[in-house]
């Protein structure tokens, strides 16, 4: 099977078992999304959901977070892990959000990875969340998965988002991410995967080389 019929029948299979895939952190905004998805990073999704709405009430806009004290919002943030960090960024992104954006989150990936602490990852989920254009969102789970379909042959982040855009339907790619998280959490583990009821297991060079 070709690596793009593979790909197709891992979209339309992955759709099947995950109807409704949605970004499991919890926002309502861009600028939300983007906040959130900065204290991800080593963080889980849902330590981040129990920190984010007292952050989010004292400071709900890129123009609240621009005058903050970093005090205050490490204060907020600590459970989540590189609080220090995680805080100056946010503040830092706040203030160029309003400085060099006129105060709206920016809607391309080029832009989103000029704000502090800001990489690919996160800039492809807000442009594909918010903004509904084609994103790719490298996570492990979604890196994992692709490479044990065969469809890559790197972990590098992207790199695979490279070869991921040729293969899958540009109007799909950004759901497909976010089943790949749920389907890596439930069944295509890092350890002890479950391949024997494994939806994909038929067309996993994995476990055809095995049978």
């Amino acid at each position: 099977m070709r690596k793009t019929d593979r790909t197709i029948e891992a979209v339309n299979r992955l759709e099947k078992l995950y109807p409704d895939a949605i970004c499991s952190l919890e926002y309502t905004d861009a600028f939300q999304l983007l906040v959130a998805t900065r204290l991800s990073a080593q963080c889980t999704d849902k330590r981040v959901n129990m920190v984010t709405p007292d952050l989010f009430r004292e400071f709900p806009t890129p123009e609240k977070m621009a005058n903050a004290d970093i005090k205050r919002v490490e204060e907020l943030i600590k459970t989540c892990g590189l609080y220090k960090t995680k805080a100056k960024d946010l503040v830092k992104i706040g203030q160029q959000i309003v400085n060099d954006f006129g105060g709206k989150v920016p809607d391309t990936i080029d832009e989103l990875t000029t704000l502090s602490g800001v990489g690919r990852k996160t800039a492809n989920l807000v442009v594909g969340d918010i903004y509904k254009k084609p994103a790719v969102v490298c996570d492990t789970h979604f890196i994992r998965l692709c490479n044990r379909l065969g469809l890559v042959k790197t972990e590098n982040p992207f790199t695979v988002e490279k070869e991921m855009r040729k293969l899958l339907p540009s109007n799909k790619s950004n759901d497909f991410c976010h089943r790949s998280v749920l389907f890596g959490r439930d069944v295509c583990t890092a350890r002890s995967p479950k391949c024997d009821s494994c939806v994909l297991n038929d067309i996993c060079p994995k476990i055809i080389k095995k049978r």
